[in-house]
């Protein structure tokens, strides 16, 4: 099959576009779909350079946010079948441990994501669970349903499992264009909740409008802390982070008392200096978030279907240009996602 492999950890040149990588076949409770689109996220360059603790073995296919066709099921499968058009919830799990008996399958120890350990859909052809296949929406194309499972299932997460949005909310979303940016915009103001986000440029900025943000604020240029505290002299009840290491106390400095510091991704870094005794005064609650479980991927994809959220696509590029879509990634020149197109 077609493919783009990961060669060895590094840069951009280290993918290659190849013809004859092998179809992968399935078990009896397993589907194996043709791809038709699959979108990026930097969970792919964090894994092509291999900067994370775990890594794949080589050579290795990336890509978590797949939509495409059923192309073959196992014998034991049921929910979809063969020509059903269908996206893949990227989060992986045993299925029998406690934790995904309970509904929080991103618990799970044995907890993956498509593309990290196991193979993803930078490629013809990517096998599945069968529990991981959700029909696609039928009011998106291919392209536009790649590009929402793992970003507003993140999201989805942070706001509505762990920081209990509701309309009374005030919240603070950093990097508004991003893909995660564009997804907490649009959650967070079908929630209710009076959004600001931060843009680094005017058009970004007036993007981030039009999607609902109330209030956007130039993260390269002003004080960030500030222009929240001059809003709301008391804080705001939520932040979303997403940034890291150079934005984690900005974010503890915005929340008001009682407030809940929401968090994943590292892309400035892993690391943070913490003012303890700060956060024990004020009751500050940080919430590690790590996916979110897939039954709430049900959830999202319905409000899709009603149009009630949106698909953000940036950019589509070929599957062999899969390079060029991670310079351009990392050059953070889109806004919303960036798609892979598979032939």
């Amino acid at each position: 099959m077609q493919a783009v492999v990961l060669e060895n950890f590094g840069g951009p040149e280290n993918l290659r576009y190849v013809d004859d990588f092998p179809t992968p076949s399935v078990g009896e409770d397993e589907v194996l779909i043709r791809v038709k689109a699959v979108a990026l996220n930097h969970l792919d360059v964090w894994v092509r350079m291999g900067a994370l603790a775990v890594k794949p073995s080589l050579p290795h296919i990336l890509g978590s946010d797949v939509s495409g066709i059923v192309e073959k099921v196992g014998s034991l499968v049921r929910n979809v079948k063969e020509g059903d058009e269908v996206i893949v919830a990227p989060g992986i799990s045993c299925g029998v441990c406690h934790e995904c008996q309970s509904g929080r399958d991103n618990l799970c120890k044995e907890y993956d994501i498509l593309g990290l350990r196991s193979k993803g859909g930078y490629a013809q052809y990517v096998k599945v669970h069968a529990r991981n296949v959700i029909r696609k929406p039928a009011n998106l194309s291919f392209v536009e349903a790649a590009s929402y499972p793992l970003t507003f299932l993140t999201v989805w997460n942070a706001l509505v499992g762990k920081g209990k949005i509701g309309p009374h909310s005030r919240v603070l979303i950093w990097a508004g264009s991003s893909g995660v940016g564009v997804a907490a915009i649009q959650l967070a103001k079908l929630m209710g909740a009076f959004v600001i986000t931060t843009a680094g440029n005017s058009e970004k900025a007036k993007r981030c409008r039009e999607l609902g943000a109330d209030m956007v604020i130039d993260h390269y240029t002003e004080d960030v802390p500030k222009r929240v505290r001059e809003m709301f002299k008391e804080g705001v009840d939520i932040v979303v982070d997403h940034v890291g290491e150079k934005t984690f106390w900005k974010s503890v400095e915005c929340l008001k008392k009682g407030g809940k510091l929401v968090f994943f991704g590292t892309t400035t870094g892993s690391y943070a200096h913490i003012d303890i005794r700060y956060l024990f005064v004020r009751e500050i609650e940080l919430l590690g978030v790590y996916m979110g479980p897939r039954a709430d991927l049900y959830k999202i994809t319905e409000l899709f279907e009603r149009g009630l959220l949106k698909p953000v696509v940036d950019r589509v590029f070929p599957l062999q240009e899969a390079p060029e879509a991670h310079r351009y990634l990392e050059k953070s020149l889109h806004f919303g996602k960036v798609v892979l197109k598979v032939d």
